[in-house]
């Protein structure tokens, strides 16, 4: 069997527990150490889940450590991930790769140049979920997409996470750090985005942080537009429209994403999970579901809030696929020009609402290749 990638994460926040607890489910990934800006973090991580804990410098002068997970706040992103390139290592990062498509484009150009892999989460749209609708659409159970929406709407993070700043600046608010996964789906689905047209506002000048913690209480300035209400228009002809809100305390729609088709409508399931019930109507008939806890990542295996059933989650997978692509000299489905065309998007949607006018993406990218049993019989355990 083939020598696990040793891998090490830059990046001990929140997120980070989520990749320890979930590596073990993947075969050709070992998580050996951790490096954060405050040492007392690593520690704590690497006590934690008995790996090492070094510095940032440490990881990358390190010739055993061979691939890094990059799970700094997003405007560190880019210069975390070059350093890693530079340093000789494969990359992947939690979204957004980085925060303009310019310097995203630049991390893809250093990764090709090197004859590195650079990936980006989302990875959820390899779940269950993501693969079943895939594989209707791919069928032409609803016929051609002509049309869609998808809507991401909470009332923000400051109720939950401990130390949500980071959440209400550039490269953040819903769009950046919420978007990837739809986009990412959308994508997945349809194929690229070609033209957007987008309108925007800050609702709020200050949030007050309610979650438990040394912030509770305290304001934090929000400067970045936290209501997005937008239309992609993709290469192949369909139109979403696409609603991205921190402002709302309750909506009425049930169905994060739907397509609408030549024959029929499809109800996607929530692309912040792996898992899910896929939709489908044959016409305006009955929708006739398909479940997927059956398939592939679709299974649930992570609990949720208390009384709720436990949902699908697989990150890791991403980076899993990602060495499987550096061993197999293939692209990874979490491409670094997948994640950059996703962040072409969403910067176009910003400077669409910012000018009002339609806006042309700059970028494109193939659809990811679909997973095959044959994939997951050789990542997962």
């Amino acid at each position: 069997m083939a020598r696990r990638a040793a891998i090490g994460i830059i990046g001990c926040g929140v997120i980070s527990d989520t990749y320890f607890k979930l590596a073990p489910l993947f075969k050709g990934v070992e998580i050996v150490a951790c490096a954060d800006i405050a040492p007392a973090y690593a520690k704590a991580k690497a006590e934690q889940f008995s790996v090492r804990a070094l510095s940032v410098d440490e990881m990358l002068a390190d010739a055993g450590i061979d691939a890094v997970i990059n799970l700094t706040v997003p405007d560190a992103h880019y210069a975390v991930s070059l350093e890693a390139l530079t340093a000789g290592k494969h990359v992947y990062s939690e979204k957004p790769l980085a925060l303009t498509y310019k310097t995203a484009k630049k991390l893809v150009t250093e990764a090709d140049k090197r004859g590195l892999k650079i990936g980006a989460a989302p990875d959820t749209f390899l779940g269950g979920g993501g693969q079943t609708a895939r594989k209707l659409i791919d069928k032409g159970t609803i016929g051609e997409v002509v049309g869609g929406s998808a809507h991401v709407l909470s009332h923000g993070m400051e109720h939950w996470h401990p130390n949500p700043g980071f959440f209400f600046k550039p490269g953040a608010g819903p769009m950046f750090d919420i978007g990837p996964y739809y986009l990412t789906a959308l994508v997945n689905l349809l194929g690229p985005v070609k033209t957007v047209a987008a309108m925007a506002k800050k609702s709020f000048p200050t949030r007050t942080v309610s979650a438990e913690g040394p912030m509770k209480g305290k304001q934090i300035k929000v400067t970045t537009p936290t209501t997005i209400n937008g239309v992609l228009e993709f290469r192949s002809g369909a139109q979403v429209t696409i609603g991205t809100s921190w402002d709302v305390w309750k909506h009425g729609h049930a169905n994060p994403i739907e397509l609408y088709g030549t024959k029929g409508s499809m109800l996607v399931p929530d692309p912040n999970f792996f898992g899910g019930i896929v939709s489908c109507s044959d016409g305006d008939g009955d929708y006739v579901e398909t479940d997927t806890a059956s398939v592939a990542f679709g299974a649930g295996n992570w609990e949720g809030r208390p009384g709720t059933p436990k949902r699908s989650n697989y990150r890791m997978l991403g980076v899993a696929d990602l060495i499987d692509a550096a061993n197999k000299g293939r692209e990874p489905r979490c491409s670094g020009r997948l994640a950059a065309h996703v962040v072409d998007i969403m910067e176009s949607v910003l400077v669409s609402a910012a000018d009002r006018s339609f806006v042309k993406v700059r970028s494109t990218t193939d659809r990811p290749a679909p997973l095959t049993a044959a994939d997951v019989r050789r990542i997962a355990k």
